[in-house]
């Protein structure tokens, strides 16, 4: 029986797709064939050998998805793909931005910043390095200049590695990247999958075990089957996104809120928001209540609520920082989630709602 309360509280909205997004139907079924193909891929026996051709035909439709003619490497999502990248690099050196995502920052401790604008743009790079440089922010949505930066780093003998978490799916890759790690469940994939794309295999020390001898353990087929899914689906819901967010700024600015990194090119598919005299903790708090999704800072970060790193890396205070939230956007994102969150934003900020 249906409790008559609980029939009456309004649908739940997610806007938390930076975190992890809903799985795609495209993407559902093929995890439902891909769990039917149960043989592990490096088996030598005949349905061992049927899971690794469907595994390599998977590698192929996701390179060519993706537009990369380099290697691909199969991990457990971005965060082993970067651990991969900047722990078993031959690079002497490695430098990154400080408003890299934590699975950046966590195994690199002891590298050099490079320094960010107030939009926490990279504006330098380091001669001969290893650069770690994130496509677009997490937290910001911020679109760094790949290309300019790649051709400084390149010209003065240093490699790029891109973090694409959350521009994989959505906006073409930068191909001057000579390394990018992806995350499935970002763009409609499965959780718990992701890859590394290398230009030159021979730029890492291998490890052993499957996947070339640079990652060990049973590819996870299923998975690899809905990220290659997921990505073949039309980007055309971008141009919504894009909409929708110009639509939610226009609402912030309003109500008296900030924008975080307003002046710098960003992601539609991301922002960060501050409700000035409400700390995240309670917005949190009040919009969940209300039946609504966001965060604050990464999803890796949020549950300890600290101040974000990268904020205070584009010299935001403390006090400042922490009444910023992030919203994000999904494929299933609509104008009326967009719009009840907008409501519940203008009442938990004490404003009047003007026409």
């Amino acid at each position: 029986m249906v409790n008559p309360a609980r029939s009456s509280l309004p649908e739940r909205i997610y806007l938390d797709h930076a975190a992890t997004s809903l799985v795609s139907d495209a993407a559902r079924d093929a995890l439902v064939e891909g769990l039917a193909r149960w043989a592990n891929p490096s088996s030598p026996h005949a349905e061992g050998r049927a899971a690794r051709a469907a595994l390599e035909e998977a590698r192929g439709r996701i390179t060519a998805a993706l537009g990369w003619d380099g290697a691909l490497i199969f991990t457990s999502g971005a965060s082993e793909a970067i651990a991969i990248a900047l722990t078993r690099s031959k690079a002497v050196r490695i430098v990154t931005s400080p408003v890299e995502h934590d699975a950046v920052l966590r195994v690199t401790k002891e590298a050099a910043r490079l320094p960010v604008d107030a939009d926490g743009v990279v504006s330098a790079t380091e001669a001969g390095a290893l650069h770690a440089i994130q496509h677009v922010n997490n937290e910001t949505g911020v679109i760094q200049p790949i290309e300019g930066l790649a051709g400084q780093i390149h010209g003065a003998g240093g490699l790029l590695f891109c973090d694409c978490a959350q521009s994989a799916g959505k906006i073409d890759l930068p191909p001057a990247a000579d390394m990018i790690a992806i995350s499935a469940c970002k763009f409609g994939g499965a959780p718990g999958v992701g890859a590394l794309l290398v230009r030159d295999l021979t730029q890492l020390h291998p490890s052993g075990g499957q996947e070339q001898g640079y990652r060990g353990g049973t590819e996870n087929l299923p998975g690899v089957l809905a990220m290659a899914a997921a990505l073949e689906e039309s980007r055309d819901w971008m141009a919504e996104a894009a909409r929708l967010r110009a639509l939610l700024d226009e609402a912030i600015r309003a109500g008296g809120g900030e924008i975080v990194a307003d002046g710098a090119e960003r992601l539609a598919t991301v922002a960060s928001y501050r409700m000035p005299g409400q700390a995240a903790r309670a917005q949190l708090i009040r919009f969940d209540m209300a039946g609504i999704a966001v965060s604050a800072g990464s999803a890796c970060s949020s549950g300890t609520l600290k101040t974000s790193p990268v904020l205070r890396a584009m010299g935001w205070e403390d006090k400042a920082a922490d009444e910023v939230v992030r919203v994000s956007f999904g494929r299933s994102t609509t104008e009326a989630h967009v719009r009840r969150f907008i409501d519940q934003w203008w009442a938990i900020a004490g404003v009047e709602r003007v026409a």
